[in-house]
């Protein structure tokens, strides 16, 4: 189960309720540095941004791909450790806005964490350290450390114990 906290709303649907909830010029700052953080090819910088204008939380050596569409109304709910590789396009939400209630929750993904192109990452989830997300994945629970989980709906597809086996025959 996610962890997230519920807000119901009353009338329109929560997304129109938005700006209660969090305030414009902040979903407008957000956004623009978001955008260039998204196009920059330069990883430090990136990360720069994150921590100084979104206050997210990153760790060292940690590598945002091209694209990466961090949440933009939330994004310092978000905490990636040190080492992490997040693929391109994946998108981290740290908000979900539904017809009665919108939901805020942390997203903590841990050390050495693999993410693959195009997943998406939904509030209140950690990801533990040393796992891997296969690309296209909606990670929409947790991530046991170490494993490796895939598909939509995602679920491990090799315990950690798993996956040391299989690198114990690997080669490289």
């Amino acid at each position: 189960m996610r962890r997230t906290d519920r807000f119901p709303v009353r009338g329109a649907n929560s997304l129109w309720h938005v700006y209660k909830t969090v305030p414009f010029w902040k979903v407008v700052r957000n956004f623009v540095v978001i955008q260039i953080a998204r196009y920059t090819p330069f990883l430090a910088m990136k990360n720069w941004l994150y921590r100084v204008f979104l206050n997210v939380k990153v760790g060292e050596n940690t590598s945002f791909a091209l694209m990466v569409m961090l949440d933009v109304m939330f994004p310092e709910k978000i905490s990636v450790g040190k080492n992490s590789i997040i693929g391109y396009n994946t998108t981290i939400l740290a908000h979900e806005y539904l017809i009665e209630e919108y939901r805020l929750g942390d997203v903590v993904i841990g050390n050495e964490v693999m993410i693959g192109a195009n997943s998406t990452i939904l509030p209140g989830v950690t990801i533990g350290d040393g796992a891997i997300v296969s690309a296209g994945t909606l990670v929409h629970k947790d991530v046991p450390a170490g494993s490796f989980a895939g598909g939509n709906p995602m679920r491990v597809i090799y315990t950690k114990e798993e996956m040391e086996e299989r690198r114990k025959a690997d080669p490289v």
